[in-house]
């Protein structure tokens, strides 16, 4: 079994990871916590390659607050840009493969139409520009990388939408929803399953991969959703984005094409409802 360390494993796609993991009872993935595993420490990140020897390095660590990172670009810029840099320069001197997860915010959303790797990135908020920089590091130091983009991350770990939803249909009786923002939410577990599927493969399919949950939808039919499944009594009240003006820009639409992950490795996708089934009973 290859040898697999883990960047960034405190956070929500990490604990996903370990799960997974656990289930499949695969042995040699690490998780070294951030103390030890600094993306931005180089010397640290030295240590780690000599100590795991890892086949695969997994970045997991992003700069995630969209909003906050338009006030905070130096900091969403060194996370984003700069570790994901100093991880793509670990892996090329110590010969591993890099998986790094990144964004469906590195496109504008103004095209209703699913959104293929090869379609031009155009991001519109702080965060998103950080994300394509770190890619384009990346693509830039070496050659056997998968980026994987993905979009409305969720699971029974760290903050996501659905845990703040179901927090909010706790305490209140009237929620105002954001409807004409579509995407795909994407469970953390199935998206950790299929980076393990791939390297697995043993694949050297290297290049870019769009990864969410099949199906399409709004933040208003995704809040729905949640309170369907889960046996929530809230009212919902669709509203514009216009209306909940927010500091940082978001796609109006950004929904992914899987066909090209789907078809290189097989990868079966569960769509996005039946997904959500399975991590609200896992919540309960």
């Amino acid at each position: 079994m290859s040898s697999i360390v883990v960047f960034g494993a405190s956070g929500q796609l990490g604990h996903c990871l370990k799960k997974v993991a656990e289930e499949r009872g695969i042995s040699g993935i690490h998780f070294p916590p951030e103390s030890e595993a600094n993306i931005l420490d180089k010397e640290a990140i030295k240590v780690v390659f000599e100590k795991y020897k890892p086949d695969y390095a997994i970045n997991c660590a992003a700069y995630t607050a969209v909003d906050k990172a338009e006030d905070e670009i130096d900091l969403a810029r060194k996370i984003n840009k700069t570790g994901a840099e100093n991880l793509a320069e670990a892996c090329k001197a110590h010969h591993a493969a890099f998986i790094h997860i990144s964004t469906d915010f590195i496109f504008k959303g103004d095209v209703a139409s699913p959104l293929v790797e090869t379609d031009p990135a155009e991001p519109i908020s702080v965060y998103g520009l950080t994300k394509l920089e770190g890619e384009q590091d990346i693509i830039r130091i070496m050659d056997e990388y998968f980026i994987l983009r993905t979009s409305w991350l969720y699971s029974e770990f760290g903050n996501n939408f659905v845990k703040t939803m179901l927090k909010l249909g706790a305490e209140r009786d009237v929620l105002k929803i954001i409807a004409d923002q579509v995407g795909t939410p994407t469970y953390g577990i199935d998206l950790a399953g299929s980076v393990l599927d791939i390297i697995t493969s043993g694949s050297k399919a290297y290049g870019i991969y769009h990864y969410s949950n099949e199906g399409v939808t709004s933040w208003y039919d995704f809040a729905k959703g949640i309170f369907d499944i889960s046996g929530t009594d809230v009212k919902l009240l669709p509203i514009r984005t216009a209306e909940y003006p927010t500091k940082a820009t978001r796609p109006a639409y950004s929904v992914m094409d899987k066909t090209k992950i789907k078809t290189t490795f097989g990868i079966e996708i569960p769509y996005w409802r039946d997904s959500l089934a399975v991590c609200i009973e896992r919540l309960k």
